[in-house]
Order: structure tokens, then sequence, then C-alpha cells
């Protein structure tokens, strides 16, 4: 453990005890939100994103302690261990680098080289590697036999002998991957006669770029190419110098300095060895390691969006019109009230075959004046604009004097998906399909974060090539992305629905539908502490999800705030230090200036904790969200042939991948802004600039109407230098 604990506070940039601490906290059931929001003392403050990264590396080097037990155990049993040899395990740092010790000691099937050894071969390739001045085929002649029958069939056998030393090597492995991970080339060519089948991945039907420099998205392209049987991938050197280097190197462990004839057949051998096994070896490691790297890129970047979509403002509790546009099967329109309850429903037909244009607005108008409509969020798929325009014109109508709504063009990604749920269906049985979706519409707008948690992740299509990363690890990247989120911003207990309470720390799946069924048979909760009337939720759970749920004007006013019941003492100390009710103190700025948080230090609480209660009492459940702001597309821009390059616009960010960020103009089809074209400076990593869900102006750089492609810039002094549309 206390190995482990140094490895990763270096990692981390952290002290032993932080990570040792941290550690302890996570086996005895803590999960990340709370060892980061209020056991701060604990771990010297060690933040949600220094703690992921250790519980992700402890979960690996506990991984590797207990392979170097198994390795260890197995070659002990066979007699082998050495003192030398222990030592080398113990000091392996990683999976590959045990591996590489294990070769020679690994059970495996009978291969050549235990053939040669059978028929007495070993000897030869002995007396060749100690006599280097000696002719091979002239010792060759003496290990002729029955199963040997020429000086040929000796070399051979001495060779396989030599080679499979060289292939379980430890030391020139090691050699070998750090020389192709620093020169190997990456190399895609076009099978004959899929040019057209794999016409989308063009870029890649001769291609070559640095192994080491491939970025993921291009790695990517180019796996998915070869599992479609499109290109083949290779991973050599350099065909000319790279290759000569690297049997050097194989050479080298041979000792072949010299000029006699033991040497030159040695370094034929190890040129041999090279080109039939170990270049093998190399290119599956290294192809293994590129697919991983990518993905975890990918992982990365689907991760980073997650969070900033989920992080999205919400427009807030208003009174909200969800319209889910069609054509043919009409446009889809939901109502939900301030707290999200559905309270009606229609189907409207302005469009073709129908053209009940003046239904339409009037069904909008009617809804509008019913029931008090804020918002209007319209999906923004296929006939968005023109449901937009709709909306828009129907606006118009109102009484003068009337205040019209605010219409909002709303992603649309993962709403089809929710509608066919199981969650969707228990929400909503009486409701058909079609409309569940005007509903998410019309919800992700007051709240995205509270209705995008009743998606899967991996279809809210905020990543890159999602679907060819390994699937287990990215679940698990965003479920920790949507846990950090929902208990970084809160939850109100008395009307969150069990997907959002079941990401909440210390619950789940489980627990989450338990609260609710006990707040429908109950009532809302008056305090946290009813929490431990719900069947099931002991404790432990109490302790780990109390903090980070609300309850708004209930007995309890710390209750509305993330101060944790443990800490009430604290906050009440504080308050009574104020001289004045708790209800005058919370949310009003200065009622605590001129509190040191020294003072209220004690044994349990440090001062981390305090300055936190500080913090709250002055702006209690304070959401870290941003302000919501809109869009606005510019009008007569409704299709990709209405763009011209050199047009002025305004969209919103709908996904960030390693290569740009994606705009929606209105235009049904995303642009891209190139990392080239993101500001008037270098800019490494587009979520330095951007951010999913965010509102931009963009300039229009090029339009390709035949492959719906649409460049962007966002660079302020002009010019497309360096612009593509990959």
């Amino acid at each position: 453990m206390d190995r482990i604990a140094r490895t990763i506070a270096t990692e981390i940039n952290a002290r032993p005890e932080q990570a040792g601490a941290a550690i302890r906290l996570l086996d005895d059931g803590a999960t990340v939100p709370f060892v980061a929001r209020y056991r701060k003392e604990a771990t010297g403050g060690l933040d949600d994103s220094q703690l992921r990264v250790l519980s992700d590396r402890l979960t690996y080097l506990r991984e590797l302690d207990a392979r170097r037990d198994t390795i260890l155990k197995s070659i002990r049993e066979q007699g082998k261990l050495t003192d030398d040899l222990a030592g080398a395990i113990a000091g392996a740092e990683t999976k590959a680098q045990l591996e590489d010790i294990y070769l020679p000691y690994k059970p495996k099937r009978r291969t050549k080289a235990m053939i040669a050894r059978e028929n007495g071969l070993e000897p030869l390739a002995n007396a060749i590697l100690t006599d280097r001045s000696a002719d091979p085929e002239t010792l060759a002649a003496g290990y002729l036999s029955a199963d040997v029958a020429t000086e040929r069939d000796a070399l051979n056998g001495a060779r396989d002998i030599i080679a499979e030393g060289l292939t379980e090597n430890a030391i020139l492995l090691g050699e070998l991957r750090n020389f192709m991970q620093a020169e190997a080339l990456l190399t895609s060519k076009l099978i004959d006669g899929k040019d057209r089948d794999g016409a989308k991945f063009s870029d890649y039907f001769d291609h070559t770029e640095s192994w080491a420099r491939t970025p993921s998205h291009r790695a990517l392209a180019m796996l998915r190419a070869s599992k479609e049987g499109i290109v083949t991938l290779d991973i050599t050197p350099e065909p000319d110098t790279g290759v000569a280097r690297a049997e050097a190197i194989v050479a080298r462990h041979l000792q072949t300095r010299g000029s006699g004839l033991g040497d030159a057949w040695l370094r034929k051998v190890a040129g041999w060895t090279w080109r039939v096994k170990l270049s093998l070896t190399m290119m599956v490691e290294l192809m293994a390691d590129l697919r991983s790297r990518a993905q975890d890129e990918a992982i990365g970047v689907f991760a980073r969006n997650l969070k900033d979509l989920l992080f999205a403002a919400p427009a807030g509790p208003r009174a909200t019109l969800g319209l889910d546009p069609g054509i043919r099967t009409g446009v889809k329109a939901a109502v939900v009230d301030g707290t999200g309850k559905l309270v009606a429903t229609e189907t409207l037909y302005p469009f073709q075959p129908k053209n009940d244009l003046r239904g339409a607005q009037a069904a909008i108008l009617n809804l509008i004046s019913r029931h008090g409509i804020e918002l209007v969020a319209i999906g923004n798929g296929t006939a968005s604009r023109e449901t937009e325009r709709l909306v828009a014109d129907t606006l118009d109508l109102l009484p003068k004097g009337q205040k019209a709504p605010t219409r909002v063009v709303v992603s649309e990604a993962g709403a089809s998906v929710y509608s066919a749920s199981e969650l969707a269906a228990r929400e909503f049985p009486d409701l058909d399909v079609s409309l569940r979706g005007a509903v998410s519409i019309a919800r992700r707008l007051q709240d995205p974060l509270a209705e995008l948690v009743k998606i899967e992740p991996r279809s809210i299509g905020v990543g890159q090539y999602q679907h060819d990363v390994d699937q287990h690890r990215l679940t698990q990247s965003l479920e920790a992305v949507i846990e950090d989120v929902v208990n970084a911003v809160g939850v109100d207990l008395n009307t969150a629905s069990a997907p959002l309470l079941s990401h909440v720390s210390g619950l789940g799946p489980g627990l989450a539908e338990a609260i609710v069924q006990h707040r429908d048979s109950n009532g809302a909760f008056q305090s946290r502490a009813d929490l431990l009337a719900v069947p099931r939720l002991g404790p432990r759970a109490y302790e780990q999800c109390a903090g980070f749920l609300r309850i708004p004007n209930g007995s309890e006013p710390l209750d509305a705030s993330s101060v944790h019941p443990e800490a009430y003492d604290v906050a009440r100390r504080i308050v009574a230090a104020c001289g004045r009710d708790i209800r005058q103190i919370m949310g009003h700025d200065g009622a605590l200036r001129g509190m040191r948080a020294e003072r209220f230090v004690d044994d349990r609480f440090g001062l981390p904790t305090v300055r936190d209660i500080l913090a709250e009492l002055e702006k209690p459940g304070r959401d870290p969200r941003p302000s919501f702001v809109t869009a606005t597309f510019a009008d007569g821009v409704e299709e990709i042939t209405d763009l011209k390059p050199g047009m002025m616009l305004e969209g919103t960010v709908t996904n960030v991948a390693a290569f740009g960020a994606f705009v929606d103009v209105g235009v049904h089809q995303d642009g891209l802004v190139h990392v080239s074209q993101l500001a008037d400076r270098f800019v490494k990593d587009p979520h330095e600039v951007v951010k999913a869900g965010q509102v931009v102006k963009v300039r229009v750089l090029e339009v390709d109407v035949p492959r719906k492609r649409i460049g962007l810039s966002m660079r302020k002094r002009g010019g497309a230098s360096g612009a593509r549309t990959p």
C-alpha cells in the first residue's frame, strides 16, 4: 500500500500521505465526490480530477501487483526463482515490463527451439556463440544425427534456439520498444478493389505518418477502415535506415562486433530474428498501444464534451412548449409546467401533405395563452428551421403588449432513444412514443442535467468514433463524469427523478427508486434526516449522499445548502457568533463579513471545511452552472445552399473534437471550425477555447454542398490560413 501510495502521489503531484488517506477512504466505500467535498482535511484538499486519476491508477497498480504475485509463484514452482530475478520482477513498473521478464519462464506450446534442443543442438548454439572465429558449418558437422540430416538443418536448429533467447530477452525487448515508439511509421494502404466501398476513407488509401504523432481521430479512422476491410495497416521502422538500426540493436545483444565467420553468421541470425519474429511482435504491441492511446484520447474528448453539456445553463422553472419537428408525421408538441410536469400535448400538421398552417398556428397560440408559456424549445432535427419559422410567424400574431415567449433551438440528440426507453414508458405509459420526444426536448431546455441523465450517454452525440472504443472503459468514464457533475450541482430531494438521484454519491438505482417511492407514499421530505426512514438507506449511504441533496424551504434551513449534516454544529456556532437568525444570514451578502474561519476550527473540522461552510452560508445551494443564453440564427439562412463565404453568423457548439469544433448555425448541417481557425493564436487543444453548448460567432470560409461540408472560422483577423475540413 505504501509503495502504491508513493507511486500515485508522484503522478498526481501530491504527498504520499494524501494519496494514502484517499485510498483508505475509497477502500472504505466513500465516493470521489464525497471525498473531494467533505474530506479535505484527510486528503489535504485533493480535488475530484486528482481523485479520479488516483482511483484509476489504484486499480491498475493493484492488478499489476496481483499479476506480479502470480508470476513469482509460477517461477518459484519451476525452481528457477533467483534473488536477481525476484528483484527485477519487483521493480517492473508496467504490465508490459512484467510480461517481458516472465517470457522465458512462461509455459508455452512446443516450439522449434524446443525440438532443436531435443535433437541435441543447444551445444552447437553455445559453441557458435563462444568461438566466433570458427566456421559455423564446420561446427555443425559434428551434430548430425537421424533427426538432423544436414549441416543446414543443424544451423537452422541453432538459429531457432538463439532466436528464442532473443525474443525472450527483457532488456532487448525494452530497447526495441523504445526505438519503435520513437521511430516507427504507421502506414495505411488501400486493398485492391475497395476504393469505391471505402470512399469516405480516401485520405488513408496511401498514407504514412509517425506512429508517435498520430492524433487519435486519424488513428481511429484508420483502425475503422482496417476493420471494414478497406485498408491494411502496418507499423514498421523507416524501410532502409530504420530497419538496419533495428537489426543492429538485435545484433548488439549477440555482441557481434568481430569479423569472424561466427560473427557474420550471428549477424544474419539477428536480421532474421528481427524480420521473422521481433518485427511482428513489435507491430502487434504498438498497434495495441495505438488503439489504446487513441481510445484514451477519444474517451477523454467525449468525457469533456459531456461534462460541458451537463454543465450547460438551465433555463429554469419556466413553462415550456417543446416541439419535435417533422414533415409528413407532423410536429409533435408538449407543454411542461415550471416543475417539468407534462400538462398538454398536440400534433400539428403545418407542412406537406396536410399544409394545415392556420390550424397549427391556432394550436400554438392556444397553448401559449392557456399555459403561460415563457419558452419554446424546438428540436434541431429534420424540419427544425421550418418549424422555427412557423413559431416566429405565429408569435407575430400575439396581441400587442403580450410578451412573446423566447424560442430556442435545442439539440434533440438522444431524445428518440429516451422516447423508446423503459424509463419513458414507465414515466408516460399512456403517451405515444413520438410525443415523449417533445417532452424531453422541453425539459432539457429547463434543466439539461436533470433530463440528459435519463439518456444513455453514448446516445447524446458529443463523442468522436465512440463506437470504436472500449465500451466498458467509455461507460466507466462517462458515468464518472455524470457523478461529478450531478454532485457538483446538487439535487432537489423533493423534485428529482430516480435517474437523477441514482447518480448522487452513495445512492444508485435501487436506493434512488426507494427514495422516490417513499416520497410518493409519504409526501415531501421535510428534512435530510427523514432519509433515514427510507428502506435500505442506512447511516453509511446517508453520510455519502446527504450533503448533495437539497430541501428548499424545509424544517432545517441548512438542508437547502451543501453544508453536510455532520458539520451543522459548526455552522450553528458561526450563526450564533453573528447574533442573528440563520434565515437572516443565509444568502445575504455581507452578513458574515468579519467572521474569521480560524475561530471555528475544532478537532473534527479544519480550515478548508470551515471556509466552505462560510461560503455556503453566504450563497446557499449556489448553482455552479452559467447563466442562460441562446444563439440567434440568421433570418433567411435555413439551408446549406443559403450560406456564402464571408457571412457572419451566430451558432451553438455541438461537439468538440481533437481537430476542432462543430457549430450548429441553423442549416441542418453542423459546420467545422478547424483547430487552426479557433483563435488568432496557436491552439493545441480545442477545449482551451470552446466547449459544448457555448454560443459563438463564426464566419463562413467555405461551403461544399455536394459533400455537405461547411468550413467556419472564429478568428478575428480573418484569413483562411491553415483551414481545412477533414
